[in-house]
């Protein structure tokens, strides 16, 4: 059986909704969105923060397992540091992971679950073998984490199934590349203020949105998890100007530009450009 089978058959393991539906409910009130949720997401970096941070743990203690074993005594001292930076940076690194996580449903919040508990169980090795480290036992303190990196990896391979596979923090919207010549959508008078309407271009679903007698286009297909903006709520009221937010995890979209306001959401809409002639409204790609 090969990892991609293994992780296929944890993605259909019901009973793991026992343990992940009541925890996703705790990370969301936690973790609710607003600041807090836009600074762990990764909403300021416009990336997934998650992604970036394990960078740390993972290199720390890949380094402190090479260093345990070929590194000899002499930079014994630098392994341990190394094994120390790995486990304090876990936290953080987990919060962003858990951010990500409580957004995601069924197979992949399941999957989500089990790639936590590897880590966890990875990082109870490496504890144990700092402790170990601190009373001079250097080939136990090896050995423990050996066990961690092999747990993590694990770990690491169902986290990457989550990206690659299921797609979870992948831009919704890269693929659409609509032709650049001028397209008629609608008629002028069919785009009323402050009523989205959604069009076709090249199969690209885009949603126009009139505001102060200018009409506006971005994507109408949510970047952080394809939900429909035109099922959203909009407000004119924002001193961000006319925002959408989206009806699945409540990202929030400046009409006018596509950026983001608040997450989950990282990557801005892309916008389109449109105008009204002849008494037509016609869009194209920018």
């Amino acid at each position: 059986m090969t990892m991609h089978d293994l992780a296929t058959r944890i993605e259909h393991i019901d009973r793991l909704d026992v343990i992940a539906k009541p925890l996703g409910e705790l990370v969301k009130r936690l973790i609710p969105n607003g600041r807090r949720k836009d600074v762990l997401s990764g909403t300021w970096l416009g990336h997934p923060l998650h992604p970036l941070l394990t960078d740390i743990p993972i290199g720390s203690f890949t380094s402190a397992t090479i260093l345990d074993l070929i590194g000899g005594r002499r930079l014994q001292p630098a392994a341990n540091l190394l094994a120390g930076i790995g486990v304090v940076s876990v936290a953080p690194t987990a919060a962003a992971g858990f951010a990500d996580w409580s957004d995601t449903y069924g197979p992949g919040r399941r999957i989500g679950v089990v790639h936590a508990a590897a880590n966890v169980v990875g990082v109870g090795f490496y504890t144990a073998s700092i402790m170990s480290r601190r009373h001079g036992k250097r080939f136990k303190a090896t050995v423990l984490g050996l066990m961690g990196m092999g747990v993590m990896s694990v770990g690491g391979y169902l986290g990457g199934h989550l990206t690659f596979v299921r797609g979870v923090g992948v831009n919704r919207t890269f693929m659409e590349d609509p032709s650049r010549e001028w397209r008629t959508v609608t008629t002028d008078d069919q785009l009323r203020e402050g009523t989205p309407m959604v069009v076709d271009i090249d199969d690209v679903v885009v949603l126009l949105y009139r505001t102060n007698g200018i009409p506006h286009a971005i994507s109408n297909i949510c970047s952080h998890a394809g939900g429909p903006l035109d099922q959203g709520t909009f407000d004119s009221s924002s001193a961000d100007g006319v925002c959408v937010t989206c009806p699945w995890h409540q990202s929030v979209f400046r009409v006018e530009d596509g950026s983001v306001v608040h997450g989950p959401a990282t990557v801005p809409q892309p916008t389109y450009k449109v105008r009204s002639v002849g008494g037509k409204i016609e869009v194209r790609a920018k």
